[in-house]
């Protein structure tokens, strides 16, 4: 019992360590991109939302993984 809810909270904690800081890179780099040219602002938030989508997921499969663990 100890042993599988530590091992759950490093799946959950691990697996979510790089969606954070992808998802931080990626809103830096937008604003930072928005910042310069701010005509392209409509251009950069789709593709921004798809990028956040998809490191998100990455955090959701982690914590699956941790549910069946």
């Amino acid at each position: 019992m100890e042993l599988t809810t530590i091992a759950k909270a490093i799946a959950i904690g691990l697996g979510a360590v790089g969606p954070a800081i992808a998802i931080g890179m990626i809103g830096s780099k937008a604003m930072e991109s928005i910042g310069r040219n701010p005509e392209a602002a409509g251009k950069i938030l789709v593709p921004m939302l798809l990028a956040c989508a998809f490191a998100e997921a990455i955090a959701i499969y982690a914590l699956v993984i941790a549910f069946s663990i």
